[in-house]
């Protein structure tokens, strides 16, 4: 704890590091920064808003409830498996990929997950905007460009800074949600809602689509959060540590939205935050709220933008070669990355929750199948044993692009296409599923048995053990092999 604590303190208060490996003496922080990041990251108003879609557009309260919790232990599972290759790789979670992708090839699923932040931060900054609107007399549009400044200054800063809001935010977070839901309760005969039971497939699948979709959408950068983890630290305590705050955070999040569309009478759409905020009463209270909210968003849609600056940067080291980025370049690429966001948000504004809907949905056919092969990679044929320094060289052992890895990604993606249903596509079997959009059961299972029966015969050759880069101290004590790699 001592050494955990002294290493902590040392470290500048802007990150130093970007997409490099994370040297053991620079390893610091305790499995709970990963509990409270994950909660304060889920205990906002975006997955209120997520919750609620599953009443707004149909289900009843009870089964919406058992379908969002079934949805966030399946996707947090999955979230979860990725949180716990941080701190044993020492490496943003998207380099991985080049292992089943090919250091060129790796781009391919980093582009699409480039998109999937740009969506996420856009939509985020929308309600943040109304909240600060209201919080400061302001119109929605200005409000949105203050919480745009505030997450450029956050991003920069980096790492701790982004562990010390996640922990600021899960505790003001718990006493708004509690004091909403005790406000709730006074105002709403939730037992009455509860008796209303209406169960279709179609709802209720909805409900569990809604939930494991959030969840999921956090696997392509939840190691970039656990990586600064001593690399001792046990895997079942990571995996329990993040997928517990995870979803604990949106299921309490989830049932709020749940009952508030319940009994809003056609209220809550179109005026999410106000409502929200209505429960809990005028005034200062009113005023608290919409800080609390405002917060709230700050956490998730930094992780955003900070997993988008990542995501760049291993693009572009992938074809250049070691990037380093200076605090200077780091600085542009955020302003680059969340000025589109703001753009973004600032032309859709006022279509909000129809859009959010379709994309939240539309965004499993393109991540389902990533994780899938990234983790049946990691955890069934190569057993944690990657070579870390081979991921930064197009002609070493995972090669430019790995044929086997981008053909099961790719038909993973399209042998959900007959089963999707959003806005963007709906495909030609849902009709005869009973409008049941199944696809992300298809996007997991599919991949991951095809990867893991091809990889099984065709995988290139897997190192003995994990080999990490030879770290400083480790050369200085023996002289003789510098340049050489350090075998786990």
């Amino acid at each position: 704890m001592a050494v955990t604590s002294t290493r902590a303190s040392s470290k500048p208060l802007i990150e130093k590091r970007s997409i490099d490996y994370i040297p053991e003496a620079e390893r610091h922080g305790r499995l709970l920064s990963q509990f409270t990041l994950w909660m304060g990251a889920n205990l906002q108003i975006t997955a209120i808003v997520t919750g609620a879609l599953a009443v707004v557009l149909g289900g009843d309260v009870f089964w919406s409830l058992i379908g969002l919790l079934i949805g966030q232990l399946l996707g947090g599972g999955v979230m979860a498996l990725h949180a716990a290759q941080g701190p044993k790789l020492g490496l943003p979670q998207m380099i991985s990929s080049r292992v089943q992708f090919g250091v060129y090839g790796a781009a391919i699923p980093i582009v699409l997950v480039c998109l999937m932040y740009l969506g996420f931060t856009a939509t985020g900054t929308v309600l943040s905007g109304q909240a600060l609107g209201q919080l400061f007399g302001v119109s929605d549009s200005v409000g949105i460009l203050i919480f745009a400044s505030v997450i450029v200054l956050v991003t920069v800063l980096g790492y701790r800074v982004i562990h010390f809001i996640g922990r600021v935010a899960s505790v003001i977070g718990v006493i708004a949600f509690v004091y909403l839901f005790a406000r709730l309760i006074s105002q709403t005969d939730v037992g009455a809602l509860l008796q209303i039971r209406h169960f279709s497939w179609s709802s209720f699948l909805l409900a569990v689509s809604l939930a494991a979709s959030w969840q999921i959408a956090f696997g392509p950068y939840v190691a970039d959060y656990s990586r600064y983890l001593p690399s001792k630290t046990s895997s079942l305590k990571t995996f329990l540590a993040a997928g517990a705050g995870s979803v604990i955070g949106a299921q309490v999040a989830m049932i709020l939205g749940v009952f508030a569309a319940a009994s809003a009478n056609g209220q809550f759409a179109g005026h999410e935050v106000a409502y929200i905020v209505g429960l809990g009463g005028a005034g200062a209270t009113a005023a608290l709220l919409y800080f609390s909210i405002a917060f709230g968003k700050v956490t998730i849609s930094t992780l955003n933008s900070y997993g988008s600056f990542m995501c760049i940067a291993t693009i572009i080291s992938g074809f250049r070669g070691h990037l380093n980025v200076t605090r200077l370049q780091r600085l542009v690429f955020v302003l680059v990355i969340v000025g589109a966001a703001t753009l973004i948000a600032l032309l859709g504004q006022h279509s909000f929750l129809g859009a959010f809907k379709s994309f939240i949905l539309f965004l499993l056919a393109f991540f389902t199948p990533w994780s899938a092969i990234n983790l049946v990679d990691y955890y069934c044929i190569t057993r944690e044993r990657y070579d870390v320094p081979a991921l930064a060289d197009p002609n070493g052992r995972y090669g430019r692009w790995n044929v086997l890895g981008i053909s099961v990604y790719v038909l993973g993606v399209l042998v959900q296409l007959p089963f999707i249903s959003t806005k963007f596509f709906t495909g030609p079997l849902v009709a005869a599923m009973g409008d049941v959009d199944i696809s992300w059961i298809i996007g997991l299972v599919v991949p991951a048995t095809l990867y893991y029966i091809a990889a099984r015969k065709w995988h290139s050759a897997v190192p003995d053990q994990l080999i990490l880069p030879v770290e400083q101290d480790a050369v200085d004590a023996q002289p003789s092999r510098a340049g050489r790699i350090q075998a786990v």
